[in-house]
């Protein structure tokens, strides 16, 4: 897996995502203490709603910058997204009104909604090759859930040492670090998009345009929710299993939610021999049939009594949650640069990105507000029903004998098109064969 780091772009690229989300995480950690500060025992609904800012601001921008991002150099977007969020985090410690704190959180969040899909969509142009692109969607995995696991840790260590307004230091540099590397990075030549008719909001919306278009997409957004339902269980109501339904420490809050991020890199580490062999429908599906079956085992330990014997279920009930939710979301990468062209994949990481938290926006809430007023049971049960649905749409939705990839020539293309990276010279034209795609270059093939 370690072998794409030999490739110098990649490796400055995912150096830069590393260091980024270990920033970020430790302004989660600041964050919640400078509300807890400014708000006192209000300090949870103050996240609360800065969380669904967060989802806000992820859901409306992202098609936003999609639909201008291939038309900007997108190092300068990378780089001005970094300086953006840096600018925010540094400012961060002066806030002193809740409301201030909200200004800046959706700045933050908008920055982060241009830099991801850009960032998503220059790695399958500086890694054309799939078994290496697998690869770099697998480390991109163990680069999220390692994050969730050490800035946790790395923020309580500092905090011993300085007070948590320096934790948004760290954060500024992380952003700082980002920007550089992403300077230092020699991106590939952009592909020019074509011109795009219609208003504003045509161009906002290409990208779910392109996700309707495709089968295969149409049926990712089902696994989306699949997913969404299982982590907004496990993020919402970690706390609640542990502390209330089994009275353990606030210590083994974080070991429960380090269960689910053990199981999701497990996943990661196993998927790409796995991808090597097995298509990626079939893993994605069996990932999002069998969340159903791990809801109905945590309901089962919801219901029985007795402790001696839950707190080690509950621990792989959430590792299982993990593993499985990676299966799906790992190969994500592979499923939209197969669907799309190169001059689209902007717009359809865009409109991944926003899609998918809109999932979330919806199973955050769902998850609080069921387990708060008709209790854990009934959240249980919802959130199944929801995983169910959408596992058993994606089926239906993805053909299972799909196009495989169709040997055709191009005449009308320039040699050095990045299209043709692959292509072969032959009587005046380029044959090269790829997964179908609907695109312009491909609309009478």
């Amino acid at each position: 897996m370690l072998s794409v780091l030999r490739n110098r772009t990649y490796r400055h690229l995912f150096t830069a995502q590393v260091i980024a989300l270990i920033g970020t995480g430790l302004a989660t950690v600041a964050l919640g203490l400078l509300a807890y500060d400014i708000a006192g025992a209000d300090a949870g609904s103050v996240l609360g709603t800065a969380l669904a800012i967060k989802m806000v601001a992820y859901v409306a921008v992202a098609p936003a910058i999609g639909a201008v991002a291939d038309r900007l150099p997108r190092r300068a977007l990378m780089v001005g997204a970094d300086l953006l969020r840096a600018a925010v985090a540094l400012t961060l410690p002066f806030v002193d009104q809740v409301w201030q704190v909200y200004v800046l959180i959706f700045l933050l969040q908008s920055a982060s909604a241009a830099f991801t899909p850009t960032f998503q969509a220059v790695i399958p142009d500086v890694l054309p090759a799939e078994r290496d692109y697998t690869r770099a969607l697998s480390l991109s995995r163990l680069a999220y859930d390692t994050e969730s696991l050490f800035s946790p840790a790395l923020a309580a260590a500092l905090l011993s040492l300085m007070t948590y307004n320096w934790l948004f230091l760290g954060t500024v540099a992380g952003f700082l670090a980002s920007a550089v590397l992403v300077v230092s990075a020699m991106l590939p030549k952009q592909v020019a998009p074509e011109p795009l008719s219609g208003g504003a909001y045509a161009k906002a919306t290409a990208g779910t345009r392109v996700f309707l278009v495709s089968p295969q997409l149409r049926a990712l957004l089902a696994l989306d929710l699949a997913v969404a339902a299982a982590g907004a269980m496990v993020t919402v109501n970690t706390v609640v299993y542990v502390r209330d339904e089994l009275d353990r420490s606030a210590a083994d809050v974080s070991l429960a939610l380090g269960a689910y991020g053990g199981g999701s890199m497990v996943a990661a580490l196993l998927l790409p021999r796995v991808l090597d062999r097995v298509c990626d429908r079939t893993v994605m599906l069996r990932g999002a049939l069998l969340l159903p079956l791990v809801f109905t085992a945590l309901g089962g330990l919801t219901a029985v009594g007795g402790d001696t014997w839950r707190w080690p279920a509950l621990l792989l009930t959430w590792a299982a949650f993990g593993g499985l939710s990676s299966m799906v979301l790992t190969p994500t990468g592979r499923l939209i640069r197969r669907s799309t062209p190169p001059e689209a994949r902007t717009a359809a990481f865009a409109a991944q990105f926003s899609l998918s938290h809109s999932c979330w926006l919806l199973t955050y809430p769902l998850a609080g507000w069921l387990g708060a007023a008709a209790g854990l049971q009934s959240a249980v049960a919802a959130l199944g029903l929801i995983a169910l649905t959408a596992g058993l749409l994606a089926v239906r939705l993805w053909p299972s004998l799909e196009p495989g990839p169709g040997e055709h020539e191009h005449s009308d293309l320039h040699a050095d098109h990045p299209h043709l990276v692959d292509a072969i010279r032959i009587r005046g034209a380029w044959r090269h064969s790829h997964h179908p795609l609907t695109d312009g270059l491909h609309a009478h093939r």
